[in-house]
Order: structure tokens, then C-alpha cells, then sequence
């Protein structure tokens, strides 16, 4: 029997891609986008443009403890097409896990997004003994697929 290691959803959201990735790669907007209900607010960072930036956000949730932060170290960027990351604990490197967004256009007012949260890079056994993964169900990734359709909406 294989491990699961990822978990993806597809919604297609009534809104042209390009509103879709503007509302995706302004980072101020995650916490509404957000589906978990562990994002609590930007703490720096500014709209991604290109690999390799980074952003802090704001974050609770039991399986920390309560309140910390998590730097997020973008590693895939393809204007109007994807967006990924890398999260880890403030001032660490990644420890595997990522958050990887596809785009791709239905047509000029339909764009089908697919949300893969990936922790099969995930090797520090201590990590994996403290850590359930995933802490992220796709009922929860779905709603995060349908916050962002509303934000791409208001556009």
C-alpha cells in the first residue's frame, strides 16, 4: 500500500485568470483565502513576482502550540499559470512541504485552479512524529479554492 503524501483539488472559478492569479499573488490576501483557519495576517512580504521571495505570515493552530510564523520561500512562479511555495517555521529553512497553485484558462471568463499541498519531501522523522500530515483536509483546500474564487470576483 503507498503513503499518501498529497492532497489536490480543482474548482474552475467564473473569473478571467488573470484576476484570479492577481487575487492569488497579492499575499496580503491569504488570510481570506485561506480554508484551514490557521493564517491570521501578513507579517511582511509584498505581491510575488518571482522565485525566490519570501513572506511571512501570521498563523495559530494547536498543532503549534498557538500563535507563530511561517516564512514562505516561493519556489515556482509562471505569470498568469502557477505559483508554489515553500513553508517553514520563521527563521528556518523548509523543512518538505509545499503549496503549489495551477492556472489554466478555461476561457476568457473561466479559470480552472488546482491547489496540491505536497509534503512528500517531509524526511525529519522528528517533525513526522510531531506533526500529522496533512494538517490540511481537501474539505479545507476546497475552501480555499472557493475564498479565492470570491476575491477574484471582486476585481
Amino acid at each position: 500500500m503507498s503513503e499518501q503524501n498529497s492532497v489536490t483539488v480543482t474548482r474552475t472559478i467564473d473569473a478571467p485568470n488573470e484576476d484570479v492569479f492577481e487575487a492569488l499573488t497579492k499575499v496580503e490576501n491569504h488570510e481570506r483565502i485561506d480554508g484551514s483557519g490557521f493564517v491570521r495576517s501578513l507579517d511582511t512580504g509584498d505581491r510575488i513576482t518571482a522565485v525566490g521571495q519570501v513572506f511571512t505570515m501570521n498563523m495559530e493552530g494547536d498543532h503549534m502550540g498557538g500563535e507563530y510564523q511561517t516564512d514562505n520561500h516561493v519556489v515556482g512562479y509562471d505569470k498568469d499559470k502557477l505559483v508554489a511555495w515553500k513553508t517553514a517555521p520563521a527563521g528556518t529553512e523548509p523543512p518538505g512541504w509545499q503549496w503549489v497553485w495551477d492556472l489554466n484558462p478555461v476561457d476568457p471568463g473561466h479559470t480552472e485552479v488546482t491547489l496540491t499541498y505536497d509534503w512528500s519531501h517531509v524526511t525529519d522523522k522528528e517533525l513526522l512524529k510531531k506533526v500529522s500530515f496533512p494538517l490540511v483536509s481537501a474539505e479545507q483546500l476546497e475552501e480555499s479554492l472557493k475564498n479565492l474564487a470570491a476575491l477574484a470576483l471582486e476585481k
